[in-house]
């Protein structure tokens, strides 16, 4: 499943909440599901800056795939944290860098947080693709 179906997924799934609040708990919600990372991974170089609430963001490469893993100490932000990953993890470098990431504004995400909250979420996605960069700049270099 690509980036766009597994946006379709999310889209269709905040469409069954017409309240924000219902929505804000499906966030919740999400981020009670998600995993968190080990504590060896809460580390400085993984804290994602700009966000108010500490939020870690780790990402492995295997198989020319990006896995995304993360954590944070505030519940919504950890549900937002989940969305990006549901999106984004196992997917390659060049679909991650070549997204335009839709669903965040058909759901009304970003209208709907903080402004505190939308860089942090502004933030979040701007390391994911620089993830995405890093592992294509190594992928490049291992051929050459």
């Amino acid at each position: 499943m690509g980036i766009k179906e597994k946006e379709a997924e999310i889209i269709t799934q905040f469409e069954h909440f017409e309240e924000w609040m219902d929505k804000y708990n499906l966030i919740i919600e999400l981020g009670k599901e998600m995993q968190g990372l080990n504590e060896e991974f809460k580390t400085e170089n993984r804290l994602i800056k700009g966000c108010q609430s500490q939020v870690w963001l780790h990402a492995e490469y295997k198989d020319k795939k990006i896995y995304f893993t993360a954590d944070s100490d505030a519940i919504i932000t950890k549900g937002i944290a989940s969305l990006l990953i549901k999106v984004l993890s196992e997917e390659t470098a060049d679909d991650i860098l070549n997204t335009e990431l839709e669903f965040i504004e058909h759901i009304g995400l970003k209208s709907h947080l903080s402004p505190n909250r939308a860089n942090g979420l502004v933030s979040m996605i701007k390391q994911m693709k620089l993830y995405a960069m890093a592992f294509k700049a190594k992928e490049i270099s291992n051929k050459a």
